[in-house]
Parts: C-alpha cells; sequence; structure tokens
C-alpha cells in the first residue's frame, strides 16, 4: 500500500500536518493538493486545537509544484484558473484561526517558500535552501510570493531575492526577517513544538482574536495577490523561456533565455 501523501496528528491540542513525499521533496501533486485540503479541513472542525505546525518528510519542507507533472492546457479551462487551483488548497491556510507554524525542516523553494509565508511563524534549518527561483525559471512568482515577501522582509530585500532567483540558508533566512528562528536540521521540528506549546497555554479565544487583528491591521489578502500573480505566472508559462528554464532544471545545466 502506498504511503499517504500528507499526514495529519493531533496531540495535546497541537496539530501536525506533514507533507509526505520525500522521494519527490513534497513536491505538490494533484494527490497532494486533494489530502492536504482535506487536511486543513480538519483542522477548521476541530475547536480543541490551538495551534497548527506545517513540515514536511525527509531533507524537504517543499520544493513547490512538480513541474513534471504541472499541465497548462487550454483545454483544461483558463490557465490562470488551472494555477489556481494547484495554489488554492495551500492558500486555504490562510483561513485557519489558530497560529500556523512553518517547521521547514529543508529546503522550501518556489512555491514550497510561499507555503511557509502563508504560515504565521517560521523555523529554518540552517544549512537549508529557501527561496523563489522563478526569475531563474523563466516564469513569473505564483502562490502570492510577490505580495507576502515584500510585507514580511521588505521591499529592498524582496526585490533582490525575487529579481536574482537567489536562494539563501536558513541563517540568512533568519538574519533578515524571513525566519523567526534557524536551527540544525534535526532540531527544527523540536523548536516548532516547543512554540506550539507555548502558545497552545495561552488563552484560545485571545489569541484567535489577536491573530485575526493582525492581519486585518496589514491589509493582508494573499488569495487576491495570487489571482493576478496567476494571470502573469499563466502567460510566461507559454514562453519558450519558461520551457527552456524548466528543461535546464531537470537537465542539471545553466538556462539559455532569449526573452520569448
Amino acid at each position: 500500500m502506498p504511503d499517504k501523501p500528507v499526514l495529519i496528528e493531533i496531540k495535546n491540542k497541537i496539530a501536525q500536518i506533514t507533507i509526505n513525499r520525500p522521494a519527490n521533496r513534497n513536491t505538490m501533486n494533484r494527490e497532494v493538493m486533494t489530502a492536504f485540503n482535506e487536511a486543513i479541513k480538519q483542522v477548521r472542525m476541530n475547536e480543541e486545537i490551538r495551534c497548527l505546525i506545517i513540515t514536511g518528510s525527509g531533507q524537504s519542507f517543499c520544493a513547490g509544484a512538480d513541474l513534471t507533472e504541472l499541465n497548462i492546457d487550454p483545454k483544461d479551462g483558463s490557465p490562470s484558473d488551472v494555477l489556481m487551483d494547484v495554489y488554492r488548497p495551500f492558500l486555504n491556510i490562510r483561513d485557519i484561526e489558530v497560529p500556523v507554524i512553518a517547521a521547514m525542516n529543508g529546503h522550501a523553494i518556489g512555491g514550497g517558500l510561499g507555503l511557509a509565508l502563508i504560515c504565521d511563524i517560521r523555523v529554518a534549518s540552517k544549512n537549508s535552501k529557501y527561496g523563489a527561483n522563478f526569475a531563474r525559471l523563466g516564469i513569473h512568482s505564483g502562490m502570492a510570493i510577490s505580495y507576502m515577501l515584500p510585507k514580511i522582509i521588505g521591499l529592498p530585500l524582496a526585490n533582490e531575492l525575487l529579481l536574482t532567483g537567489r536562494l539563501i540558508n536558513g541563517e540568512a533566512a533568519a538574519d533578515i526577517g524571513l525566519a523567526n528562528y534557524s536551527e540544525p536540521q534535526d532540531n527544527v521540528l523540536a523548536k516548532a513544538w516547543e512554540l506550539a506549546k507555548e502558545i497552545a497555554a495561552c488563552a484560545p479565544a485571545a489569541v484567535r482574536m489577536m491573530k485575526r487583528s493582525i492581519y486585518r491591521g496589514i491589509d493582508w489578502a494573499p488569495e487576491k495577490a495570487a489571482e493576478i500573480e496567476a494571470l502573469s505566472q499563466a502567460h510566461t508559462f507559454q514562453m519558450q523561456d519558461a520551457r527552456e528554464g524548466i528543461t535546464a532544471l531537470l537537465e542539471k545545466r545553466e538556462p539559455v533565455f532569449k526573452g520569448k
């Protein structure tokens, strides 16, 4: 029997959702999207839960969309709608009323970084890689990353990371405020649970209301931003540069872009 693509466990009023495709760097395919969406629904329906941890199996947190399975075919509907179908289950994290901690036990790249950004608190692994490498693939960013990253780390740093597609390690991520903590890889999940227990010990109604007030105060609207991004991302997916960038990634070579 194949392993479940997403695991969920609940202990001491804390839930943990684990993306479970370690052989594929926990990339987002249709099975993961469906299972993740169901896990989020379980958390939302359980009024006893006071904190949620999201993590990945193996050496990666999440490497974004599974490019070997992603098919942007107009016959399947609007290309931007197809992309939103990929990202929406993860964007639904914004509807979780309790605090959500990303235990980034390994690399979080592309859409995987977006998954981490939509969480409330992030714990990084010191030597793992984090970033939005879309420009190096010839495609526009997705999952509201161009909206969330500037709000979290500031405009100048977000510009640098997005426009270069550069990846940084966990220590640098903590230094610039992308992560709250940078820990040895073996301690990332333990640190997330330590934080979750601290949150769970607080008055749950007050915590939920404060989380709501925080995001109202900064006009937090990642889904709307993701819809706008999806239009540009869909356009770039139809370009030669995107085909070249993705092929180069799979072939483990440097891409040659021509601006077409």
